[in-house]
């Protein structure tokens, strides 16, 4: 909440379903989307777009699509815990599945070699929204890494070079937080994330840094 109120906009990544509007969030499922819409009002602006989840459930790929809800000015008002915040505050949410890597394998294998160049193309263009709408700060994640399956190495891969190396990207957000849940006892997930993208974080803080010291 006061990182939120530091920035005049601020975009939240949601890990969506594709073809169900909040996820299981009516039968109380706990995923990263059903948190959200438990604890903002996403869900009402989710079902305003009903051709993005006809869309979907019409075609059989579980790649998904490029499609993209953007909910700008959401009011966020509980905590996790589901207590009411004393002052609600307005986030900016970005609606965008992940490939279901897990049912691709099990159901249309064809499609794996994909997943990695879907997955670039698809976070390019969230990042690209992001940027159109000025977002100064972002929180993004595990996209797709639950129970889709997705592989934490390659997603956390894909965030670090298009933020980190991408001229369209690098720099052009003030702050940007990496929200991820692991509760495996490996923890891979958390590993993977933090690997690939602590390294070039530090490398921008380096470049910076000479950076104000040439000025100085």
């Amino acid at each position: 909440m006061a990182r939120s109120k530091q920035y005049r906009k601020v975009g939240v990544l949601n890990f969506a379903s594709a073809r169900n509007p909040g996820g299981g969030f009516l039968n109380g499922a706990l995923a990263q989307e059903e948190s959200l819409a438990r604890s903002s009002a996403l869900y009402k602006s989710l079902i305003q777009c009903p051709q993005y989840y006809d869309f979907h459930r019409s075609h059989r790929s579980l790649l998904y699509s490029n499609r993209t809800i953007y909910s700008p000015g959401c009011p966020v008002f509980k905590r996790d815990d589901g207590t009411l915040i004393e002052e609600p505050y307005a986030i900016d949410f970005i609606t965008s599945p992940a490939p279901n890597a897990g049912a691709i394998a099990r159901n249309q294998p064809q499609d794996l070699e994909k997943i990695s160049e879907v997955l670039y193309d698809r976070a390019s263009k969230i990042l690209s929204l992001a940027v159109f709408q000025g977002c100064e700060a972002l929180v993004l994640g595990a996209w797709g890494c639950g129970v889709f399956k997705n592989d934490p190495s390659i997603v956390s891969k894909i965030f670090a070079n298009l933020l980190f190396s991408d001229r369209l990207f690098k720099g052009r957000f003030q702050q940007i937080l990496f929200s991820v849940l692991d509760s495996t006892k490996k923890e891979n997930t958390i590993s993977a994330f933090n690997d690939n993208l602590r390294s070039p974080f530090r490398e921008i803080q380096k470049e910076e840094a000479i950076h104000s010291d040439r000025e100085l």
